[in-house]
C-alpha cells in the first residue's frame, strides 16, 4: 500500500544542486521559503546505506497546514521495515524517515483553529517523516500534547505506548488482580505494557531472553512495576507451575516475537483467554496447538495501531482521549520514556546501526 499523501509534503524531490539540496514541491507552493535538515532516503536497501542527511527547501504555509520545528524524534523497528522496503506501507519515495516524533508549531495557516503557534505536536498517523528539523505538514495530520511532559515521553507517546494501551483495554476485560504475560518485555511496547499494567492493579509475567545483564535488565523491568520476570527458558520448565500459584493464569498474552515463544506463552493461557500479536522480531510463524483451541478455546488475534488510528479517525475523542489518559499516568511518574540514547542527525548513520543490534534495550532518539 502506497502512502500517497506523502507526496504532499515530499513530492518526488529533484536534484537542486551538486550539494544534494532536494527541491521539495506540494499543492500550497512551488517556491522555497525556508531550509531544513532531513534523513532522506530515495530507495530501500540497508538502512545506514539508503539513508542521506541533506538539506531541502519547504514550501510556503498554506491556509490549512502548519510549520513545524521538530524537537525529537526516536527510531522504531517500524521506521528500520519501511528503509528495507518490508513494512506493510511504504511513502512513495523520495521520503523522509521516521513515523514518530514530537514538534513544536511555529506558524499556522489563515484557517488553522485547532492549532496555534508554541503546541506541541505529534503525527496522527505513519508516513509523514519525522527525522528533520522542519517541515510544513497539513494540520489536520497533527495531534496536540500537553507541553507540562518530558520532551522524550512526548516523542516515544504515539506508537508503543498507545499499542501497549489499546492491546491492555480492546481484548480483554482486565481487573486489578488479573494477569498479562508477555514476550519482548524489554522492548518499548513491553515497557509500556509493564507500567500501564502496574497502574490499573494488573500483574505482568514478563519473558526476555537470556543475556549477559540479565540481572540488571530484570532489575530495570522490576522497578517499572514487573511482578515477575523470566527467561524464555523458564517458561519452556516445569516451575512455571510453582509460578501460577503466586497469580492466576493469564487471561491475555502479548506476542512481539512469534515462532516458539509465541507458542510457549499460549501454553500458559487460560480457558478462554486471548493472545494478542503485534510483532515478529523472530520472524518466525506462530504455531498454535490445536489443544490449545479444542480444549481452551484460546483467541488468536492481532493488532497493529496505524490500522486503529486510521480505523479511529473520524472519532476525535478516540485518540484524544487516550492520550489524555496516557499523559495523566507521565505526569504522575507512573509511565516514562522507555531508556534512550539522544544523538543528532549527524549522527544518523551509528544511530540507525546501534538501532539494529540484538539484545538493546534502549531507543535511539534523534534531537534536533
Amino acid at each position: 500500500m502506497k502512502l500517497s499523501r506523502v507526496a504532499s509534503f515530499l513530492v518526488r524531490g529533484h536534484r537542486a544542486s551538486r550539494s544534494g539540496a532536494v527541491l521539495l514541491k506540494n499543492s500550497y507552493s512551488v517556491s522555497a521559503v525556508r531550509d531544513s535538515t532531513a534523513l532522506l532516503y530515495r530507495n530501500h536497501g540497508e538502512p545506514s546505506q539508503v539513508v542521506q542527511l541533506e538539506s531541502v527547501h519547504l514550501p510556503q504555509v498554506g491556509p490549512e497546514s502548519v510549520l513545524v520545528n521538530m524537537l525529537a524524534a526516536p527510531i522504531n523497528p517500524s521506521d528500520i521495515n519501511m528503509l528495507q522496503g518490508t513494512y506493510a506501507i511504504l511513502p512513495e519515495l523520495p521520503a523522509v524517515g521516521g513515523n514518530e516524533g514530537v514538534a513544536r508549531v511555529m506558524e499556522v495557516g489563515d484557517k488553522v483553529k485547532a492549532l496555534k503557534v508554541g503546541d506541541w505536536v505529534i503525527p496522527r498517523d505513519a508516513g509523514i517523516g519525522t527525522w528533520r528539523t522542519a517541515a510544513v505538514l497539513k494540520a489536520d495530520d497533527l495531534v496536540t500534547l500537553p507541553k507540562d511532559i518530558p520532551v522524550l515521553s512526548a516523542a516515544t507517546l504515539g506508537v508503543n505506548p498507545c499499542t501497549a494501551f489499546r492491546m491492555l483495554t480492546d481484548f480483554e476485560e482486565l481487573k486489578p488482580g488479573d494477569t498479562v504475560i508477555q514476550n519482548a518485555a524489554n522492548s518499548g511496547v513491553g515497557q509500556a505494557v509493564i507500567q500501564i499494567a502496574a497502574a490499573k492493579g494488573i500483574q505482568t509475567i514478563n519473558v526476555i531472553r537470556d543475556r549477559p545483564d540479565l540481572q540488571q535488565l530484570s532489575e530495570r523491568l522490576t522497578a517499572l512495576g514487573a511482578t515477575h520476570v523470566i527467561t524464555e527458558e523458564t517458561l519452556r520448565r516445569p516451575e512455571m507451575k510453582e509460578l501460577f500459584k503466586s497469580c492466576p493464569r493469564p487471561k491475555l498474552a502479548l506476542n512481539g516475537v512469534g515462532g516458539k515463544s509465541a507458542t510457549e506463552l499460549l501454553r500458559h493461557l487460560q480457558s478462554g483467554g486471548s493472545m494478542v500479536t503485534y510483532g515478529g522480531m523472530a520472524k518466525q510463524p506462530v504455531t498454535v496447538p490445536v489443544s490449545a483451541l479444542i480444549f481452551k478455546d484460546v483467541k488468536i488475534r492481532g493488532f497493529w495501531v496505524t490500522q486503529w488510528k486510521r480505523d479511529n479517525k473520524h472519532d476525535e475523542d478516540a485518540l484524544r482521549n487516550m492520550l489524555d489518559e496516557l499523559c495523566v499516568l507521565i505526569r504522575a511518574g507512573k509511565l516514562s520514556a522507555p531508556a534512550c540514547i539522544e544523538v543528532s542527525l549527524q549522527d544518523f548513520r551509528k544511530a540507525l546501526e546501534n538501532a539494529m543490534k540484538p539484545y538493546v534495550s534502549t531507543k535511539q532518539v534523534f534531537v534536533m
